[in-house]
């Protein structure tokens, strides 16, 4: 019997990525409901492809100008409300969470809440209520995190039957993003549109310009806390430029376990849909005789801060790490419309974050109050 998927951020490369592991793994699997944030066309398009009969738009103006004929036969809805309510679906088993930023949280707690898989692309759910979502994991009969970023999924598959008191740390790779080995006077002068040039992975704009800064990797170091309940002491993270390894789980013997792949999301997207079980994808393995070698470095902390100032909000707690990523989201939207340069990115963050209130064990009106206070905030700083 197949089961049912909804796809949030179903025109991003995640979801339509999720589409065609969907299609290739034949009857397994069907779309029953697809949502994005504005691309209506391409939604549609989506859905006509796919057989799903429900779709959403984050933004109702999307759909002002799609004349009615085009919709005809499909269940449309809009608004951030409408994306949760594709969450609830009753006849859904698994969500897939690729929605970019704060936008992702109130769909991730409504899929936890009715006792579905979360395949988890959206890491801004965990790094603003990690807490939160793990005890609705916990709690709730059904509800299950299935990580989808190839990091994640790749800690994920190498821990999970490691007992915890054989773990001395993980280790998260990360590219070096577009301008790995910049000093500052170089980084001052780079374009928006130079840091969408991504050596290895094909994504979308704000999570390639996070790539460029670390900010993805402090996200990603946030998550993996939550995740597999480990200090930040004991969560390290490496340059490695061939983005094969893709996690390292270092025992107290002193063995190190490797996760290797070839970076293509459709590995750890599929390993989400079909866990426990693996079934053939036709990508194949990593050619080591055509890559030669595989490299390391330390990260640049001195010219990319916004690694270091993640770890700073995980260490905080409360609304601080939910704080962080309003205020990266912030900086990211002004670099864009280049009201503040590349290296403004961290001072931002490095602002804001100091004027964060303190909230402890906070509710989600809490973090989602510190989510609009950071945003406020942040656009209203003058560099």
């Amino acid at each position: 019997m197949s089961k049912a998927v909804c796809i949030l951020g179903a025109t991003g490369s995640i979801g339509e990525n999720c589409l065609a592991v969907i299609d290739k793994l034949g009857g397994r699997f069907e779309v029953a409901a697809l949502a994005a944030r504005s691309n209506a066309d391409r939604l549609i398009a989506r859905a006509r492809a796919c057989g799903a009969k429900k779709i959403s738009l984050a933004d109702c103006q999307a759909l002002r100008d799609i004349p009615g004929e085009k919709l005809a036969g499909l269940e449309v809805g809009c608004g951030p409300d409408s994306l949760v309510d594709l969450a609830r679906l009753p006849n859904v088993d698994i969500v897939v969470n690729a929605l970019v930023g704060a936008a992702g949280l109130a769909p991730s707690v409504a899929a936890l809440e009715s006792g579905k898989r979360l395949a988890l692309a959206n890491k801004e759910s965990l790094v603003m209520a990690g807490p939160y979502l793990m005890r609705l994991a916990a709690e709730i009969r059904g509800a299950e995190i299935i990580p989808v970023d190839s990091e994640h999924s790749a800690l994920f598959q190498l821990i999970r039957n490691q007992p915890p008191q054989e773990l001395n740390k993980i280790i998260i790779t990360a590219s070096g993003g577009a301008f790995r080995g910049y000093g500052r006077e170089r980084l001052e002068k780079v374009t928006f549109s130079e840091s969408l040039n991504h050596p290895t992975w094909s994504m979308g704009p704000k999570i390639t310009v996070d790539s460029a800064t670390l900010a993805n990797k402090g996200l990603e170091v946030i998550e993996a806390h939550c995740l597999f309940g480990l200090d930040y002491e004991n969560i390290e993270v490496l340059v490695h430029p061939q983005s094969i390894i893709h996690g390292m789980a270092v025992l107290r013997d002193g063995s190190v376990l490797c996760h290797m792949g070839v970076p293509d999301m459709r590995l750890p997207i599929q390993y989400a849909l079909t866990f426990p079980e693996r079934l053939p994808t036709g990508i194949g393995s990593p050619d080591f005789t055509r890559i030669g070698k595989l490299t390391f470095e330390p990260v640049d902390k001195m010219n990319f801060p916004c690694l270091a100032l993640a770890y700073e909000a995980g260490r905080k707690g409360g609304v601080a790490t939910a704080v962080y990523n309003a205020a990266n989201e912030s900086a990211v939207e002004s670099f864009r419309k280049e009201k503040i340069s590349f290296v403004g990115i961290p001072l931002v963050i490095e602002k804001v974050l100091a004027r964060a209130p303190q909230v402890n064990n906070p509710s989600l009106e809490d973090i989602f109050e510190a989510d609009r206070w950071a945003r406020d905030f942040a656009a209203g700083l003058k560099l």
